[in-house]
């Protein structure tokens, strides 16, 4: 039995189209966003600092895209999910709570004395290094 419904299943036809055209909209402002930043950034900057022209909006949605390529490239597809993975990975280790038994256990058979044991090894005074000698 699949108690797990995924999500978009459970929507409506006309909230998905909603959905789908509200992402391509946000996706189309912030992209002119950026471009804008970008412009304004370089045309504040650039030609006061280093004596470069002032750059149109193309331009600067042309900067972004190279600089994409140049530093950010395009990936393999296995480099943000391999990276997520390993993070719950390690995420799922330290919640790993398959031993607690184990613990439990431990406690109720050694626990309090091993405890008493340790508290006492480690509150004797040590003996002073430079009478021995």
């Amino acid at each position: 039995m699949n108690c797990f419904k995924h999500a978009i299943r459970t929507k409506s036809p006309i909230k998905i189209i909603g959905m789908i055209i509200f992402g391509a909209i946000a996706i189309t402002g912030f992209a002119a966003l950026f471009g804008f930043i970008t412009m304004w950034l370089w045309n504040a900057v650039m030609p006061d600092i280093f004596g470069l022209i002032t750059i149109t909006y193309w331009q600067a949605v042309g900067l972004l895209i190279l600089f994409k390529i140049l530093f950010g490239g395009f990936g393999s597809g296995k480099g943000k999910s391999h990276r997520k993975d390993k993070i719950k990975t390690e995420r799922n280790a330290k919640n790993d709570f398959s031993k607690w038994a184990l613990y439990d256990q431990f406690w109720k058979e050694e626990g309090d004395a091993a405890y008493q044991d340790y508290i006492r090894r480690t509150q004797e005074p040590k003996p002073d290094e430079n009478a021995a000698q």
